[in-house]
């Protein structure tokens, strides 16, 4: 079936395309590099898998509760509508919302692909080169598996959001070669992780938990990628070149922010988009979700040098402030960790039954003889 088929609204084109500005760098020096960024691509080239055969497709999702959401978490819960819903609604409910915000990365996994390839294509070092070369195929991978996630578990996806398209948009238009790491590795996939974070934490579901551990082993990587060179080149830049990348990073903030509200999920369902926003905006859990996906961006920006007194107003406006104390290496090694961990569950139930299968046809044969 084609994805057009399973739009809740289908795009007006299959097709979106951005004016490509700036230039193609190639470097002529292939015997030099930074030790970091040469160990960091050595392990994505070692950390390369196939979505077809990690990941256990044969795992039964039931679309209409595919990551086991409670009802306290819904925006419509306690209001006059959820008085209104059958069971039958609120399943729907939880397949949109699933559908909205898987969507959501499949279309943001897209637009790291891209930004990848364009990294590969600008960035002036051939070390960087090197590693973005990889992570441009970790970003296919992972619009491959999720694209399939909501193809043949989910049947439903949504266009991409406004504010998303919005900021990749502003991330691809710019000449400036560090641009597509600031937009896509520090914004884009810091806000990703936090919110795959939160769903494999929660949810009660092995396909999505796979997917999600999985794809944030990579992620890991994409951000240290990220902070090692965007760190190195932001302390060479002048007072008024950081600021104009504050201003890139709280504008981009913003729509990030006013992005995970969910709200075309309600329109969907009937209500206006004036009074979905408002319900969003009452949501204590919205709230809650909205900061915490700010645990990796805030404490990236702060790393990578761009802390200026307007970026720390603006976070601090936005409720965040105190996150830039968060420790990111310790974030990042345990999505590693958990990813290791739920290999080595997994492998060892597949042996456990290996060995059973082995033991029951042996006594199967002795009872025969």
């Amino acid at each position: 079936m084609s994805t057009r088929d399973l739009y809740t609204t289908a795009p007006p084109t299959l097709t979106w395309q951005v004016p490509a500005t700036g230039a193609a760098r190639f470097s002529w020096e292939y015997d030099d590099g930074r030790e970091r960024l040469l160990a960091l691509y050595q392990k994505g080239k070692d950390k390369q898998w196939d979505g077809a055969t990690r990941i256990d497709w044969d795992l039964e999702v039931d679309p209409y509760d595919p990551l086991g959401t409670p009802d306290e978490v819904l925006t419509l819960h306690g209001t006059r509508h959820w008085a209104k819903m059958t069971e039958k609604d609120k399943g729907d409910l939880r397949r949109h919302y699933a559908s909205w915000q898987f969507s959501q990365f499949l279309h943001g996994e897209q637009g790291a692909m891209v930004c990848a390839a364009r990294i590969v294509e600008s960035v002036p070092d051939l070390d960087a080169k090197f590693y973005s070369a990889t992570q441009t195929m970790d970003e296919a991978r992972h619009a491959e598996i999720y694209g399939r996630f909501l193809h043949d578990k989910i049947g439903m996806l949504y266009p991409i959001n406004d504010n998303l398209r919005g900021l990749l948009d502003d991330t691809l238009r710019d000449s400036r070669w560090d641009m597509p790491y600031l937009g896509m590795q520090v914004l884009i996939e810091g806000l990703a992780l936090a919110a795959f974070g939160m769903i494999r934490d929660t949810t009660d579901k092995p396909l999505p938990k796979q997917i999600l551990a999985y794809v944030m082993q990579d992620e890991a990587r994409h951000v240290a990628f990220g902070r090692m060179a965007l760190r190195d080149y932001y302390r060479q830049l002048s007072d008024t070149e950081l600021r104009e990348r504050e201003e890139f990073v709280i504008e981009g903030c913003h729509l990030m922010r006013d992005r995970l509200r969910g709200v075309e999920v309600l329109e969907n369902f009937g209500i206006p988009r004036k009074e979905a926003e408002e319900l969003s905006e009452q949501s204590e859990f919205l709230h809650l979700f909205r900061k915490l996906l700010f645990s990796r961006i805030v404490p990236c920006v702060k790393d990578i040098g761009l802390w200026g007194e307007r970026l720390q107003k603006a976070y601090l406006d936005m409720g965040v402030f105190d996150l830039g104390d968060s420790n990111l290496d310790l974030l990042m090694a345990q999505d590693e960790e958990i990813a290791e961990r739920l290999d080595a569950e997994r492998f060892a139930t597949e042996e456990r039954a290996r060995v059973t299968e082995v033991r029951d046809t042996i006594a199967q044969g002795a009872t025969t003889d």
